[in-house]
């Protein structure tokens, strides 16, 4: 019975047939002429059978020769070939990339940037999934994630993809009409606050501003809760309460003074989307250009 052990004799009897010549083969192999014959002389013994004919001018096989042949020759041409497939998507942008982000991050910065780049690459696959809470990419097997900031986990890279991303306080008119205009964040504790439930510590977030220079954070309550900003986005518009925003979502309806901002002069600007993905020595070529194509200076 041919074991593992016996791949490497088996390659070199492959070696010798396609040459027809000891002497060949052995270059092809680095290795010496004595050696390799050495080593078909125990592939034949553990045979049991005379695989090679030899004279003093060639190498021909012998009918089992032949055959063993044509058998292994088929399998080591097939796992060349494999391994050419993967050198090659080693060097070529093409392949899957599967990013793990926001609705926000999505719509606003990954698919207006990654659009163009499939578009120049069609071998490469985006596969953008939405989730606002902190995930483990490693483990559910994403390449990378989006988040905001740059503080992320030990063994993580961070790369800016978007700039500062700034938080604003809006509401309709008719809902400020009805309940009025609050003229410092203390007086949201009156209103009627739509809650941003985070989804991995599942603790509703708490509204930050910035007075007199000092991070200030005021605890809100309301009778609506969501965990996209995207849905917060269209309860505000819907005149349900008062919203913490990011600007960019709202800013269309902002210029058609469907709502409008209070507190502004409290804003803050936080650090804008960064990619992040595991330390590796190696990356494949496909995430090489996507983090790439992302990445603003």
């Amino acid at each position: 019975m041919i074991t593992k052990e016996n791949y490497n004799d088996l390659y070199a009897f492959l070696m010798v047939t396609r040459e027809g010549s000891f002497t060949k083969a052995a270059g092809k192999l680095g290795v010496s002429q004595s050696a390799l014959s050495h080593t078909i002389r125990g592939l034949e013994e553990r045979l049991g059978m005379l695989l090679l004919t030899r004279t003093t001018r060639s190498v021909s096989p012998t009918e089992a020769g032949d055959k063993l042949r044509q058998t292994i020759g088929a399998s080591f041409d097939h796992i060349d070939n494999e391994l050419s497939l993967l050198s090659k998507l080693r060097d070529t942008p093409a392949g899957n990339v599967r990013i793990n982000a926001s609705h926000h991050a999505i719509r606003y910065v990954l698919l207006p940037k990654l659009k163009q780049l499939t578009q120049l690459y069609p071998d490469i696959n985006i596969e953008l999934t939405a989730n606002n809470g902190m995930v483990d990419i490693v483990a559910e097997r994403f390449d990378a994630g989006v988040r905001f900031g740059s503080r992320v986990a030990e063994g993580m890279i961070a790369v800016r993809i978007s700039s500062d991303v700034r938080i604003v306080v809006v509401a309709s008119p008719e809902y400020l009409a009805l309940k009025g205009i609050p003229e410092k964040p203390q007086d949201l504790i009156q209103h009627n606050c739509i809650g941003y439930r985070l989804s991995t510590q599942g603790g509703l977030y708490q509204w930050e501003f910035l007075v007199e220079g000092i991070e200030t954070k005021i605890k809100v309550s309301g009778q609506w809760v969501f965990n996209d900003s995207e849905l917060i986005a269209d309860a505000v518009l819907a005149g349900e309460g008062i919203a913490y925003i990011p600007e960019e979502l709202i800013q269309d309806n902002l210029l058609q003074g469907q709502l409008i901002k209070v507190l502004d002069e409290y804003a803050i600007a936080y650090p804008g989307f960064h990619l992040y993905y595991p330390h590796r020595r190696q990356q494949s070529p496909a995430l090489k250009l996507v983090i790439d194509t992302l990445r603003i200076n």
